[in-house]
Parts: C-alpha cells; sequence; structure tokens
C-alpha cells in the first residue's frame, strides 16, 4: 500500500491558465470529502475546484469530479494520477484560475494529469509496509546481551522497561514475525517469553 509522504501545493501555469495542486492524506472517505469541502469554500473564488480521491486499505474507493469543466477532462485524468501511481489514502484538489487562453480537451486532460503528477514527485511517496510489535521478556541476566544480539542483527528495539524483569518492544515485519520469533528463542536458549502485540504499519520512503 501506498499514500502521499505528507500534504502539499505545487502549481503550474499553461498558457496563462493556473492550476494549482493540492493534495492531503486521508484516512478515509469522510476525511477525503472534509478536506474537498473546506479547500472549495477557501478557494470559491477560482474558476474550477476539480477533485479526486482514493481511500480504503486496497484503494477500493475512488472518486472524481470535474467541477463544471468539460467531462473527463479534470477529475478523471487526476484520478488516473493516483491510481496509476499505486496510492491510496489521498485526495487531490486541482484549482483553476483562467487565463483566457481555451485548452481543448486534450490540453486540459493533460493539464489536470501534470498538475496531480508534479505535486506527487514534490511531496514524495512512502510505502506502508504491515508490522507487528513483539515484547520480549526477559530475566536482568539474559537482557543485555539479547539487546546487544538485537543490535548486531539489524533491529533497534523500542521501549524497553525494568520491573521485576526486563520487557523490549521490537517492531517486527509481518512477514519476518515467525522467523524472529525462531531467532529470538535461539539466541535465548529458549528463555524468552514472547508476546505478540499491536499490528501496524511503517512508511517507507519510495525512491
Amino acid at each position: 500500500m501506498r499514500m502521499i509522504r505528507q500534504g502539499g501545493t505545487r502549481e503550474l501555469e499553461i498558457r496563462r491558465s493556473r492550476f494549482v495542486c493540492t493534495l492531503a492524506r486521508a484516512a478515509g472517505e469522510a476525511e477525503a470529502v472534509a478536506f474537498i469541502a473546506a479547500h472549495r469554500r477557501a478557494h470559491r473564488d477560482a474558476t474550477h475546484n476539480c477533485t479526486a480521491y482514493v481511500v480504503g486499505e486496497h484503494g477500493e474507493i475512488a472518486k472524481s469530479s470535474d467541477d463544471g469543466e468539460p467531462a473527463g477532462t479534470a477529475g478523471v485524468p487526476m484520478l488516473e494520477v493516483l491510481v496509476r501511481r499505486g496510492l491510496t489514502g489521498t485526495a487531490a484538489v486541482v484549482t483553476r484560475h483562467f487565463g483566457g487562453v481555451k485548452l481543448g480537451a486534450g490540453g486540459l486532460a493533460r493539464a489536470y494529469a501534470q498538475a496531480v503528477a508534479g505535486a506527487v514527485d514534490a511531496v514524495g511517496v512512502v510505502e506502508l509496509r504491515p508490522v507487528v510489535t513483539v515484547t520480549a521478556r526477559l530475566d536482568h541476566a539474559l537482557a543485555g546481551r539479547f539487546l546487544g544480539d538485537l543490535h548486531a542483527a539489524g533491529r533497534r528495539p523500542g521501549d524497553v522497561r525494568y520491573g521485576a524483569a526486563v520487557e523490549a518492544d521490537v517492531t517486527v515485519p509481518a512477514a519476518d514475525l515467525e522467523a524472529f520469533e525462531a531467532w529470538a528463542a535461539e539466541v535465548t536458549a529458549g528463555r524468552a517469553s514472547l508476546r505478540r502485540g499491536a499490528a501496524g504499519h511503517v512508511e517507507v520512503p519510495v525512491a
């Protein structure tokens, strides 16, 4: 699953018309719709505020609007950029200020697509990879070596708590979960108690 790294704005000028693309991350459809509505209110003086968004874990909700431009010349090209980039959790508004020169259907479609593509390139893209937090509970005598082995294996523990025993939280890619548990059992000779906790995602920049 991919989404934009952060929200942002980028402007493109074509034959005196200004196309300003504003992107935002959206956790769901309600958030995408609210972002679009707020943007339209803030830019009601623009000629058009065309929109597209893709949300859902697998990008299953995808909608667009031409906002008065000829049908299929704005929202659909914008949406195609988001879908082609494999993005979800992303909403886009392209605000157009007409410059007096008509671009034709093909020119409009290219302009709106370029505005979104340029904005996506500017803000960057991350891939969301599923992870699980594993809590390892060990005796104090074992903890130092275990933490050292974690670092040597290229894993950095998150929260480490010292009490009657030592508890260390380790974020593990979901695909590596069983292999990590087997490794932890081996390096501690089975003396670590492992508990699977919350599932989540980490964001990895996409080059």
